[in-house]
């Protein structure tokens, strides 16, 4: 349901790589708000919206399953200003957890960049 991160980290410092963790929302790409749906027989459905526009919806829960709607037969569609990732972590991580998971990213991002120049070079 995320993002591959390996490139989102290989253009950021490891503090925007932290707040990034322990602040979801702040600067949040709009494509990756929180919308929530109401169909036709009342169920509710909450995920990121993957394809939208005028008259449909494409929206993946967060078990990864996709839905595809005609925004006609919803009873309603709500985007909320929030990330689907849980705002918490800064409190429910040690600082060491938090030092470990920006590390670990960081090094996959290098990895990553690493990875692509030698394929280039390979050109």
């Amino acid at each position: 349901m995320g993002s591959d991160l390996s490139n989102y980290t290989s253009t950021r410092s490891a503090d925007e790589i932290r707040i990034a963790i322990t602040d979801p929302n702040k600067n949040l790409d709009p494509r990756k708000r929180t919308v929530v749906v109401v169909t036709a027989d009342g169920a509710t459905l909450t995920g990121i919206a993957r394809n939208e526009d005028n008259f449909t919806l494409q929206l993946q829960t967060a078990d990864g399953t996709f839905h595809f709607y005609k925004k006609s037969d919803l009873r309603n569609i709500e985007h909320h200003p929030q990330s689907l990732m849980p705002g918490d972590y800064g409190s429910r991580l040690s600082l060491k957890d938090l030092d470990d998971l920006v590390s670990y990213l960081m090094r996959v991002g290098q990895t990553s960049e690493q990875l692509k120049s030698t394929l280039h070079e390979e050109e």
